[in-house]
């Protein structure tokens, strides 16, 4: 499943869709607390990108950024919050969430968790890596991965599955140097996020298909949480 989880059944989409501007909008509005202008601000700038990609309407994307930026006169706070546990059969999740009541959330999490295990900070994110995650396509018919990866100063990079797109990592604080410098080695950036990458995944052969199952209706419900930005699963593939 890889490092961030995605819902298999993207048919929902007019609902996956509305999902995903909301997601995105918040990430705007925290991104944009340090300047409204995408060019001198990093952060920012990523998140509009991949707002574009995905076709977020212009006046949405502006009002966003406005609103982060306090350029509304409204007051907008998000706090970021992580809660980590397991999904069933001992998958470990970190679920991160830009929430603006925390008392609303937690209890929220703790009934989501019931199919699962709810654990206590640090409990399961010593068994990941934070790093940079930039999802990417190649751009020419010459472009290698590879290549790319070392010539653009990623860590490492996870090659495409079939019709998806290749994954490179990096450092953290290299995140946006390298997303700038992969158009140069044939790859067209796709999104770049700061994410969680299990270092020990579970195998899912070594899970049957009705438990796969449960996992998967169990990460159905974490992401569909007004709350959760991000849901990151330890599962291999």
């Amino acid at each position: 499943m890889g490092a961030q989880w995605k819902a298999k059944h993207k048919d929902l989409a007019a609902n996956a869709k509305g999902r995903l501007f909301g997601k995105l909008a918040k990430e705007i509005m925290v991104a944009a607390r340090s300047g409204a202008d995408p060019a001198s601000n990093a952060r920012l700038r990523l998140v509009v990108e991949q707002a574009r990609k995905v076709s977020m309407p212009k006046d949405t994307l502006d009002r966003a950024i406005k609103k982060g930026a306090g350029l509304t006169g409204e007051a907008v706070h998000f706090e970021h919050v992580i809660y980590e546990g397991f999904a069933p059969h001992q998958v470990p999740v970190m679920v991160e969430c830009l929430t603006d009541n925390v008392n609303r959330t937690a209890p929220e999490m703790r009934v989501l968790f019931r199919k699962g295990q709810l654990g206590t900070s640090g409990s399961v994110s010593w068994d990941f890596d934070h790093v940079g995650m930039i999802e990417a396509e190649p751009s020419r018919a010459d472009a290698d991965a590879e290549v790319a990866a070392i010539e653009a100063g990623a860590q490492d990079f996870e090659a495409a599955g079939e019709g998806g797109a290749t994954v490179f990592l990096t450092d953290p604080t290299d995140l946006d140097l390298v997303s700038r410098a992969l158009p140069a080695q044939g790859f067209t950036v796709l999104s770049a996020k700061l994410g969680y990458k299990p270092r020990n995944p579970v195998d899912p052969a070594s899970l049957s298909a009705e438990h796969l199952e449960e996992v998967e209706v169990f990460l159905a419900a974490i992401d569909a949480n007004d709350d959760v930005q991000n849901v990151f699963v330890g599962l291999a593939g």
